[in-house]
């Protein structure tokens, strides 16, 4: 059974690495001394504290879990060629309406489309990866067909 590749920009990967790296030596211990506070107070069977406690250890133990998973199985893109779109790539495009936009082509884990990072998996990534500076392209979604033009890479 073949492991599913992520790919990650080498910035994405550095605030995995870092979000990990504060997660066990920060927020891990404080959640320890947490729960050994709320065992000294006695009984645990009605200790609140004991339970959201224990509830914060879950979660925290539970993302350092997938941080390390995803840090194990990514793949970082690398910057190729400076000529055509890769994951990476920060493109300037052109709508048919003359509005310019820039994006930057990530990894979907990384895609966040309130801060312009588009993932090569959504049907925009796809339709740009490849595509050069002044090539036009039509990109099919879910609101219909569009066309945009690529102005710069960077």
């Amino acid at each position: 059974m073949e492991q599913e590749k992520i790919m990650l920009t080498s910035e994405g990967y550095l605030e995995l690495e870092t979000e990990l790296n504060e997660l066990k030596t920060v927020t891990r211990p404080q959640v320890i001394k947490e729960l050994k506070e709320a065992r000294a107070q006695g009984d645990l069977s009605e200790n609140s504290d004991y339970d959201a406690a224990r509830d914060a250890q879950a979660k925290i133990e539970g993302r350092i879990k997938e941080l390390e998973y995803k840090l194990e199985h990514c793949v970082i893109a690398e910057q190729k060629a400076t000529d055509i779109v890769n994951v990476g790539s920060t493109v300037t495009i052109l709508y048919d309406d003359g509005e310019q936009e820039v994006y930057k082509i990530v990894g979907s884990l990384e895609a966040d489309p309130l801060e312009n990072k588009i993932s090569n998996e959504s049907p925009f990534g796809k339709a740009v990866l490849g595509k050069k500076v002044g090539e036009k392209i039509e990109i099919e979604s879910p609101n219909g067909s569009y066309t945009v033009e690529i102005k710069a890479l960077a």
